[in-house]
């Protein structure tokens, strides 16, 4: 409580002047403020008596009273000393105005910034108002609402000062209050006491137990230190016998960095009796005078001295943060002015062929930048535009057809069969092309999924490429041409689909209609053939001449040589056929049934076969290599000219021949809903900021 009351310089409301006036330039025009003014704001529970303090600070009665939450809506309370037209010696002064509850004083009124140039100099019509115009928000139930009331009120007996006055905090939901009802306060609350420009006043009973205030612990959240919270103890004179907040007040408690100031408010009876304000405020300079705690140090005590150390702590906060404000202001005004200069002029006139015209140019051109990377707005941190076009033609599809394996689905028992199908009815002598070719062929054309699906792929690139150019504000302004282009571009995307994806499988159909064995990358029979042989001869061992020591030369059978059968009827080394006829008795045998519907390769391949296999094998992988890299060159190629380069180039005759029709321009220059809304923010909130810097620019 140190420090010389009579030092508060009371007479320089300038400043505290400039604030009003910039809350009342974002009220007026009716848009959020976009700017953090320094302000105080009073919290506390609802019985803490927040109301009684207030009302004590104007000397009137004018805030509703009842049970329950009473204040619903934050009410911004701006008190602005005015001279009494009534000659005066002293000027301001700690004295209430002598005038009872009821009584209309010509030097006193209140104005609502919801009704404009209508006074209220009866403060039971203005506590009628506040009442009105809260349940035109919140309707007559227990709800609330964050949209503010603004209050004026005018007198010779108030000090200038702006207060918020907020919901009082409950933890139990009566009547038909929400059961929700603690949270919705809370966050309210913090809304505006998260600001770091708040002063937080926080009301507290002096009978209860200061650890247990609700508006003090409320405030310890967003000002753990302290620094710009100021306590006011309430019922002080409701203490128990022989306590007082001595200690509270002395920082030994809970410190504050703006201490604490105790009052004395009326009671609920002397309320319910329309005890006079005055009267109250007479009673509380006797009571901390005479009282044997206080009376030391009462010049620091009671309602006068609150109001004197708000108007001082307030001037000071905002001398403090007016830089920051001007910048604030500034820097608000340049962003909320580019963006209306993006929204454009509402008023079109006779421009709209010429609007169309440039939009669609334009859309081309930037279409154009996008695929060949010349667009301005090149990511650092992911790929765009072609560069995602091209990670699909080189990551995505060569890996796809690289991991296309030609023996996955065909098995060496399928290659025998198609082996013995190709010899016919005599048994072949040479291994035969005409196996290889069937089974190639069959596995080239498995390459045209993957390459439509290349297709595919590089259309959604171009679909995600064209929702990044209409999400630009240039078309969120006019959603019917947007709409339209989006419908125009997409089905030309459609369009170039069809000979591309016949392009692609034309492709496939020349590679599998026509085999290439001259092909110089391809190895031919008799080299496949050779290194087959080797690999079985290497795996056998070298007969060498026991005199000489030299290898011999591969036995020859003699001509007259022949397999013979075996006695059991059944076929040594397994065969095409072998198992189907071993279990076949020499009766049945004998008998020679017909072949069955479905002749099967059964028995395990012979070394012959093997070799025969792995022979086609050989070849059919060198020729399926060729055919892989030959598509994962042409594919794209036939994708960037029918479908990319197509696009690129016709783009904007396309969008002038469906877009550019006399009939239609005012309907797609329609602007939307959302552009003329926000038009008219910007403008309001360009009009709001420029009175502001008006108004700021005026301060030294």
């Amino acid at each position: 409580m140190a420090g010389n009351p009579s030092a508060i310089n009371v007479n320089d409301p300038g400043l505290i002047t400039l604030v009003n006036k910039l809350q009342d330039v974002f009220t007026t025009v009716g848009v959020q403020n976009p700017i953090d003014l320094p302000q105080i704001a009073v919290v506390g529970s609802q019985s803490s008596g927040k109301s009684s303090v207030l009302e004590n600070i104007v000397g009137r009665d004018f805030l509703p009273r009842g049970s329950g939450i009473v204040t619903r809506r934050p009410l911004i309370l701006q008190l602005i000393n005015r001279p009494s037209s009534k000659p005066q010696s002293n000027g301001v002064t700690e004295e209430s105005p002598k005038t009872t509850a009821n009584e209309n004083n010509s030097d006193e009124w209140g104005e609502f910034l919801h009704i404009p140039g209508q006074k209220f100099h009866d403060f039971s019509k203005i506590r009628d108002e506040i009442v009105r115009e809260t349940e035109s928000k919140t309707g007559r139930n227990a709800g609330i609402s964050p949209a503010p009331i603004n209050l004026r009120i005018y007198s010779p007996n108030v000090l200038t000062l702006t207060l918020v006055d907020l919901p009082g905090l409950t933890k139990v939901p009566v009547g038909d209050q929400p059961r929700d009802i603690e949270r919705q306060i809370k966050e309210m609350v913090l809304k505006q006491i998260t600001k770091p420009n708040a002063i937080i006043l926080a009301v507290t009973a002096a009978n209860t137990d200061l650890a247990n205030s609700d508006g003090l612990m409320l405030a310890r959240e967003v000002d753990p230190e302290g620094q710009r919270t100021i306590g006011v103890l309430t019922k002080v004179d409701l203490m128990d016998e022989g306590t007082d907040v001595v200690d509270i007040l002395a920082g030994r408690i809970i410190p504050l960095r703006l201490g604490y100031v105790p009052v004395v408010n009326r009671g609920q009876r002397d309320i319910e009796n329309k005890k006079a304000i005055h009267f109250a405020l007479e009673h509380e300079k006797q009571f901390f005078e005479n009282h044997k705690a206080y009376r030391n140090k009462a010049a620091y005590c009671g309602t006068p001295y609150l109001a004197r150390k708000l108007n001082l702590i307030l001037m000071m906060h905002i001398k403090q943060t007016l830089p920051d404000i001007k910048a604030r202001i500034a820097s608000s005004l340049q962003k909320y002015q580019q963006e209306l200069s993006q929204l454009g002029d509402s008023l079109l006139g006779n421009n709209s062929s010429s609007i169309i015209l440039q939009m669609i140019t334009e859309f081309s051109r930037e279409y154009r930048g996008v695929l060949d990377g010349n667009n301005q707005e090149l990511s650092a941190t992911e790929l765009s535009g072609g560069a995602r076009i091209s990670f699909v033609y080189h990551e995505l599809y060569a890996n796809g057809i690289k991991a296309v394996d030609p023996f996955d689905q065909v098995k060496d028992v399928d290659i025998r069969t198609v082996l013995h199908n190709s010899a016919g009815s005599s048994p072949a002598l040479f291994v035969g092309t005409t196996a290889f070719e069937v089974v190639v062929k069959q596995q080239i054309k498995r390459l045209e999924d993957p390459s439509l699906k290349c297709v595919s792929l590089v259309y959604d690139e171009l679909i995600r490429i064209l929702g990044q150019l209409l999400a630009k504000p240039a078309f969120r302004r006019y959603p019917g041409l947007k709409e339209k282009l989006h419908q125009v571009v997409v089905a030309f995307f459609k369009k170039a689909m069809d000979p591309t994806n016949k392009l692609v499988r034309d492709l496939v159909a020349m590679e599998s209609v026509y085999i290439n064995t001259g092909h110089p990358d391809f190895i031919n029979g008799s080299r496949a053939m050779a290194i087959i042989n080797d690999r079985h001869n290497a795996a056998k061992p070298t007969q060498v001449d026991p005199k000489t020591g030299k290898p011999l030369p591969p036995a020859v059978p003699p001509r007259s040589q022949s397999p013979s059968l075996p006695v059991d009827g059944s076929q040594e080394g397994g065969g095409f056929f072998g198992s189907f006829f071993a279990s076949k008795n020499k009766k049945k045998m004998a008998l020679m049934e017909p072949p069955p519907p479905q002749l099967k390769a059964s028995g395990t391949l012979s070394d012959k076969e093997l070799q025969e296999v792995e022979v086609i094998k050989l070849l059919i992988n060198s020729y399926f290599n060729i055919v892989r890299r030959t598509m994962i060159d042409m594919v794209p190629k036939a994708i960037m000219l029918n479908l990319v380069q197509f696009t690129k180039e016709e783009m904007q005759r396309e969008l002038l021949e469906n877009m550019y029709k006399t009939d239609q321009l005012d309907d797609l220059l329609k602007e939307s809903e959302y552009t003329v809304r926000r038009r008219k923010e910007c403008q309001q909130m360009v009009e709001s900021l420029g009175k502001a810097s008006e108004i700021v620019n005026t301060v030294q």
